[in-house]
């Protein structure tokens, strides 16, 4: 019975590391969802794998509208949403592979250029970013960091959990 649970805890343990090990990308960096964000430098640093998260900050100005085409994102159209968002501080998990597509629905915001197009890779898989031009106004950029020092403890602390286990399993079988 012990080595059952001793197994059942390491399949837990390694889903919490799969969790931990996921990158939060705050959109925008320390600018955060904004106009004056350039999107393209932004997604240019990014890389989008699977199991990763969005998190979208912004002021009451601003919403987040997820499109469902690439029809949809170049033209604007917020008529047919896959999801709208407006508390300012949303997260989205990227749960599958390939394209999607952000928008603020804000009158006149995504035709200034507050849009992006990310594409997700499967884990392992280099993927590739881009986003619309940003308006000729917007001259600011923001970093490219994205994983929060708290996730990086976490993945540490469920590295040295798994170790652990690890162990004791070892010791149980001698």
């Amino acid at each position: 019975m012990g080595l059952k649970n001793t197994i059942m805890l390491v399949l837990v343990a390694t889903l919490m590391v799969k969790e931990a090990l996921a990158t939060q990308h705050v959109v925008g960096g320390t600018q955060g969802w904004d106009q004056s964000t350039d999107f393209n430098s932004w997604t240019s640093g990014q890389t989008f794998k699977v199991g990763d998260k969005l998190v979208f900050k912004y002021s009451s100005m601003h919403n987040v509208v997820e499109l469902g085409g690439e029809s949809d994102y170049k033209t604007c159209n917020i008529n047919n949403p896959v999801n709208t968002m407006s508390s300012g501080n949303d997260v989205v998990k990227l749960d599958k592979p390939g394209p999607r597509y952000f928008t603020c629905g804000t009158l006149g915001h995504c035709s200034q250029g507050m849009k992006m197009k990310i594409t997700i890779a499967n884990e392992g898989t280099p993927s590739s970013t881009t986003s619309s031009p940003s308006s000729s106004s917007s001259s600011s950029s923001s970093s490219p960091t994205s994983t929060s020092t708290a996730s990086l403890s976490q993945s540490f602390a469920y590295i040295v959990f798994i170790f652990a286990l690890a162990v004791n399993m070892f010791q149980l079988m001698i």
